[in-house]
């Protein structure tokens, strides 16, 4: 598809990056990432630390759309979405509802439970209490963790009862509202997705307890198995549910859906990435590669899809 495009068609574009979540480090390096590409690509991009006065700097860069590098809260709750929707500026990735929903992870598994997509049962805690009566009710090991950041940031596999006030503490720190799950011991996979592609699925292995914050961003020990050990039959059955757990919460444009599987090989979907990291240890690049896109071409193709405007601009009956 980006190939019939040039330069010309993107005018003026502005990578959003930074913000004020606890994401921040993260997102600057995937949105100078974004920037170098565009730049190298000929296209007229600058970068914007989203922090004070967002709305009057962009009504001074009059950028003619935006590529979206702001993770978590600030960039993928829907709020930079709907300024830039208020401004007429098209967007990379999803819209504003989509992004309200998948960032606050109960209510992608409330979707998800309606329509019959496998996803674990919850709690959803606000005080010790009620975080005692859920490890009760779902035994141990729990996994505690904030409903509305990314990076893994915030969680704790508990297994033993007396880590549960500090792990709740470590997760309200982030939000006051806490998700409770029982705790899958078996394998790590997720699924990139590109404009109604689903790329193909990598495994995550680590030596660490789970694929944190460490793992993900600063360990080498991580490994990404792609192609994945799966079947063909298999991995084309979860490439499309994935799709499918994707576009039912509205999600478009690009993505990545986490799934855990127990040793029994049943899938559960944990949640949407609605701005996936785009660093050298970043998945959705490393999936694209596979397929033969290069970074380059990945991020003009996320690119591209803003020519089809997810801004509705007013006409005259």
């Amino acid at each position: 598809m980006i190939d019939k495009y040039t330069p010309e068609d993107f005018g003026n574009v502005v990578v959003l990056m930074g913000g004020n979540s606890a994401e921040r480090e993260i997102s600057l390096v995937t949105g100078n990432n974004i920037l170098n590409a565009l730049k190298r690509n000929n296209i007229n991009a600058v970068g914007l630390d989203v922090q004070d006065d967002v709305a009057e700097k962009l009504l001074q860069l009059k950028p003619d759309r935006a590529f979206i590098a702001l993770h978590g809260p600030g960039g993928e709750d829907g709020s930079i979405q709907g300024l830039l929707n208020y401004l007429k500026i098209p967007y990379t990735g999803s819209d504003v509802a989509a992004c309200a929903v998948t960032l606050e992870k109960t209510y992608s598994k409330l979707i998800w439970e309606v329509l019959g997509i496998p996803t674990l049962p919850f709690r959803l805690v606000n005080d010790i209490e009620a975080a005692i009566d859920a490890m009760q009710y779902f035994g141990l090991p729990i996994c505690v963790k904030p409903t509305n950041d990314g990076s893994s940031v915030g969680i704790t596999k508990v297994t033993e009862p007396d880590q549960l006030p500090e792990a709740f503490k470590k997760a309200a720190d982030y939000n006051k509202r806490v998700m409770i799950e029982p705790w899958i011991d078996g394998l790590e996979y997720t699924v990139g997705i590109l404009g109604d592609t689903p790329l193909p699925v990598i495994e995550i292995r680590t030596p660490r307890t789970f694929y944190d914050f460490e793992a993900k961003y600063n360990e080498e020990t991580t490994l990404y198995i792609c192609p994945c050990e799966l079947s063909a039959e298999k991995e084309n059955e979860l490439r499309y549910l994935a799709l499918r757990a994707f576009q039912v919460l509205g999600c478009s444009g690009w993505g990545r859906v986490d799934l855990v599987a127990n040793r029994a090989g049943d899938y559960f979907f944990l949640e949407v990435n609605t701005v996936p990291g785009m660093t050298d240890h970043s998945l959705v690049p490393k999936a694209a590669d596979v397929m033969g896109i290069n970074f380059d071409r990945l991020v003009l193709e996320i690119l591209s899809y803003t020519l089809t405007s997810n801004v509705v601009v007013e006409t005259n009956s």
